[in-house]
């Protein structure tokens, strides 16, 4: 259903940490005109644990509206609260979302039996295709392959972003769900990797800065060109490793305003890049001709 080199786009901020939805407009527009396939609002990288619910919806509304169904909109739609994630997800579809993307819930680190009925409870709920979302380093929970699998028949499943890290998870989960549920990369560093096996595409931080490149390494996968694809991988490891510098969005925020796209202001507690890495951002940006 969804495919290629999907963004999880920022929230820009203004100065007094208002969400700035003019830049968030032309950052939407920088993604099509760069061969984005799909844009995710209200991610990890957007910050949407820092937003409140009515930015939260405000801001998928708003890229609903910009992209005018040129590419899908995958919103941001998970909560520790099943009750919360079933209304959130819901409000996403009346607001024109074609998707939502579901972290596991965080904190109260439910057993493999509470993810189940979690997810479960999410898609009986709400007729929009889902994309589960298993990033353990940030909700300490681990969506483990067995659990993906039982969750995987259900009509409005349709896939996961693997974020662990690991290729040995992601293949494990391609290797029970089979064509049950499409697998997307969480981690730019292992897209090319995952694509050889069996993933759809990526759910990128990069793609905020460079969605031409990484758009260019999907599509080539996808073309059959393996040496393009690869090397486009091998290319963006080092500045895609950057984007995780410190905690994201922080970096990729960063990154934006060097190249006076976006405001690089964030919400506490998160706060600004240090010095000495945001030196040390800028000098690989300059390496790859950013800024």
């Amino acid at each position: 259903m969804f495919k290629g080199s999907i963004v999880a786009i920022v929230t820009p901020f203004k100065q007094d940490g208002t969400v700035n939805f003019d830049k968030l407009r032309e950052l939407v527009e920088f993604q099509i005109e760069n061969g984005t396939d799909a844009i995710v609002p209200c991610g990890t990288t957007g910050e949407a644990s820092t937003l409140d619910y009515d930015e939260h919806l405000a801001v998928v509304k708003a890229v609903v509206e910009q992209v005018g169904k040129r590419v899908p909109v995958i919103a941001g739609t998970g909560s520790n609260s099943t009750a919360e994630a079933i209304e959130i997800t819901q409000k996403a579809k009346d607001v024109g979302a074609d998707g939502a993307l579901l972290v596991t819930p965080y904190y109260n680190k439910p057993t493999q039996e509470g993810l189940f009925r979690h997810y479960m409870a999410v898609a009986d709920a709400v007729a929009l295709p889902q994309i589960l979302y298993n990033v353990p380093g940030r909700t300490g929970v681990n969506l483990l392959p067995e659990t993906v699998a039982r969750l995987a028949p259900h009509r409005n499943i349709v896939a996961i972003k693997e974020a662990t890290g690991s290729l040995q998870q992601g293949s494990e989960v391609i290797a029970l769900c089979g064509d049950q549920i499409d697998v997307f990369s969480g981690d730019d560093f292992i897209t090319f990797p995952m694509m050889a096996c069996g993933a759809k595409g990526v759910i990128s931080v990069l793609a905020n800065i460079m969605p031409r490149t990484v758009a260019d390494l999907v599509d080539a996968f996808f073309a059959g060109d393996y040496e393009t694809a690869r090397q486009l991988h091998l290319k963006t490891l080092k500045i895609g490793s950057a984007m995780f510098i410190e905690s994201n969005p922080v970096p990729v925020k960063t990154a934006l305003e060097l190249m006076g796209k976006a405001s690089a202001d964030v919400r506490l507690p998160l706060c600004p890049l240090g010095d000495a890495n945001k030196a040390k951002l800028a000098a690989i940006m300059k390496e790859y001709n950013l800024i």
